[in-house]
């Protein structure tokens, strides 16, 4: 297990949240709520929230805007990682990544794993990166969005996090653009 070195300072990320829904409002947004509650609680900066239908292309739409704005760090999705025919966020997602983080979904397997049981092998939970931002897709229930965010995210977007940590690496996530 990691450790949180507490020589070194927290360094907080701007964290956009996307929830993927076509019943939901903002006032009914539970999982977003979930995930804006624990991402401040833990210092870190609300840069956006947006709730959008199951449309694949307005899915990647938003998260290519996002990725482009310098003023956002990661992007949080929750919803649409199901599988039934209107489950496209996984797919907006991989039409945007430049890589794709494969053991963040083992890893939230693992975690649901110990919750739900077998009933975890229905998510598609994935993660990635696009032009030097991070991007994870959460399953739409505020019990996933807890597991992810407790289990994973906030160990991995804690800078004094050890062994190793994605804020320690993220002015790096795009330096293949900058030799050019």
């Amino acid at each position: 297990m990691g450790r949180i070195d507490e020589s070194k300072t927290f360094i907080p990320v701007r964290i956009a949240v996307l929830t993927v829904s076509d019943t939901r409002s903002l006032a009914e947004d539970r999982s977003g709520d979930t995930l804006v509650e624990r991402l401040t609680a833990a210092g870190h900066i609300l840069a956006a929230r947006v709730i959008l239908p199951d449309e694949r292309d307005e899915i990647a739409d938003q998260l290519r805007a996002w990725c482009a704005d310098p003023a956002i760090d990661v992007v949080l999705t929750t919803g649409g990682t199901g599988l039934t025919g209107r489950d496209v966020t996984i797919e907006a997602h991989r039409d945007v990544y430049e890589k794709e983080i494969e053991a963040f979904g083992t890893v939230f397997t693992i975690v649901s794993m110990q919750k739900i049981g077998t009933s975890a092998v229905q998510s598609r939970a994935t993660g990635g990166v696009a032009q030097g931002t991070y991007l994870f897709a959460l399953p739409g229930s505020p019990g996933a969005c807890r597991d992810a965010w407790d289990e994973i995210l906030v160990w991995q977007l804690d800078y004094r996090h050890r062994p190793c940590n994605f804020v320690e690496i993220l002015p790096r996530l795009d330096e293949h653009q900058r030799r050019k």
